[in-house]
């Protein structure tokens, strides 16, 4: 799979789950250009996604927080463009569980219809409820 393929699917199980998606969505702002690989919508709450197409022989757990941090930063910034609250979402295509770090939420691709079905729980969980 390419990593296209990959955001691709991750935007189809949002909308599966009833989200209105917007796609590989570019933003600017004074910090330059932006770009989140799924924006999903429902109810009011925004979920930011960026996908991670990690072969097992590139992931270090390392490199993920790194790109959880920065996730966290592009998101803050889209949410003052916006003037809407977000929630920054990194899919792994690794297999593991999910975890938080510095205000992002990482799932594992295995996990994401699971973390859609209990949304709530998760938002809760991690302090977004």
């Amino acid at each position: 799979m390419r990593w296209q393929e990959f955001e691709e699917e991750v935007r189809k199980v949002c909308e599966a789950h009833g989200f209105k998606t917007s796609f590989r969505h570019v933003f600017k702002d004074e910090g330059g250009r932006g770009e989140i690989d799924v924006v999903a919508e429902r109810y009011g709450l925004i979920l930011c996604f960026d996908a991670k197409l990690y072969s097992a022989s590139r992931y270090r757990a390392s490199q993920l927080r790194k790109e959880a941090e920065k996730h966290k930063k592009r998101c803050e910034r889209f949410s003052v463009l916006t003037g809407k609250e977000v929630v920054p979402v990194i899919v792994s295509f690794i297999d593991d569980s999910v975890r938080f770090h510095e205000g992002c939420i990482i799932v594992p691709f295995h996990s994401l219809n699971e973390f859609l079905t209990e949304l709530h729980y998760y938002l809760a969980e991690f302090g977004y409820l």
